[in-house]
């Protein structure tokens, strides 16, 4: 198992920033950490790194304890903050060379990040010359120069323009393939608030709110959800006990006026059923959408206020 954690827990004087959190990654998989600010991400990420202690439980990195094995997960670890810290007045290959003296990297290495990461159109820049999007790379490939074994990406995109934001998800989405000899891709750890973005490149999704792991659930999972809901409106307001004639009805509920939302535990398409209802019954249906249960409606059903 790539990341283990167990019962972890945190406290920022009274406050809990971690409650009792439990979840596993295996090698090769993609994941991303959802949750609103505050939801404790980033505290939990720099537990991983070894940079903050726990309070109580426990978390493995590739088979080693924090805080016991610190020195020996960072070593198998590459982190990207959230805020990329670069030193700006540096040439790229520059400072890639500096990365790799602390990490005792092998410089051939730095040739191979290089390319891995797109840069080499920029490679014999100073940092200071580029755009938010390549010192974003710039920030991947000293991650990347000793090989590790788990990237653990906090808010990787915040910032980036939309051509820089699909360079940099593809990017990160290569690193966690399998490669063409069939050997695992890195395992990726990554905090976001964007849905689109765990969408595109995640295997699963985890959500944390309020300190606690509200859903763990895979992408594929989601997608394939049976349940949908059905705004409907007709031209005047009936009980929602008729509406328990419709097939494969889990739920009715009036939403104001003469709107309801109606939840289906079936992903066959409805609105036929719900149309012929309005129509054998008399009523004229002023509004009819159907929605699917995805990442966003779950992310706040689950984060929020109101179960805050």
């Amino acid at each position: 198992m790539s990341i283990s954690v167990s019962n972890l827990t945190k406290h920022y004087g009274n406050q809990k920033a971690l409650d009792q959190v439990n979840f596993k990654i295996p090698a090769g998989e993609i994941v991303g950490f959802l949750g609103p600010n505050g939801a404790g991400k980033s505290t939990l990420m720099k537990i991983l790194t070894g940079y903050l202690s726990v309070d109580e439980g426990q978390a493995e990195v590739s088979g080693l304890k924090l805080p016991g094995d610190t020195t020996e997960i960072q070593k198998r670890i590459g982190y990207l903050p959230e805020h990329n810290p670069l030193y700006t007045d540096m040439y790229i290959r520059e400072y890639l060379a500096f990365c790799a003296s602390v990490y005792k990297t092998d410089r051939n290495r730095i040739e191979e990040v290089i390319e891995l990461t797109g840069l080499k159109p920029e490679a014999n820049k100073k940092i200071d010359q580029l755009s938010k999007g390549y010192r974003q790379r710039v920030g991947l490939a000293a991650a990347l120069l000793h090989d590790p074994e788990v990237l653990i990406l906090d808010e990787p995109t915040t910032g980036l323009d939309p051509n820089q934001l699909v360079e940099i998800r593809a990017l990160i989405k290569n690193i966690g393939s399998e490669s063409s000899d069939g050997k695992p891709g890195k395992t990726v750890f990554l905090s976001t608030h964007i849905m689109q973005e765990v969408e595109a490149i995640c295997d699963r999704v985890i959500i944390i709110n309020n300190g606690q792991i509200v859903a763990d659930r895979r992408l594929k999972d989601l997608r394939d959800d049976d349940e949908q809901v059905i705004f409907v409106e007709f031209d005047y307001r009936i009980e929602e006990v008729a509406l328990e004639k419709l097939p494969h009805l889990s739920s009715a509920k009036n939403t104001g006026g003469f709107t309801y939302e109606l939840i289906f535990d079936t992903n066959k398409d409805m609105r036929p059923a719900v149309f012929d209802f309005a129509h054998d019954n008399g009523l004229k249906t002023l509004q009819l959408i159907r929605k699917t249960k995805n990442l966003e409606s779950l992310f706040a059903e689950l984060t929020s206020t109101s179960k805050s």
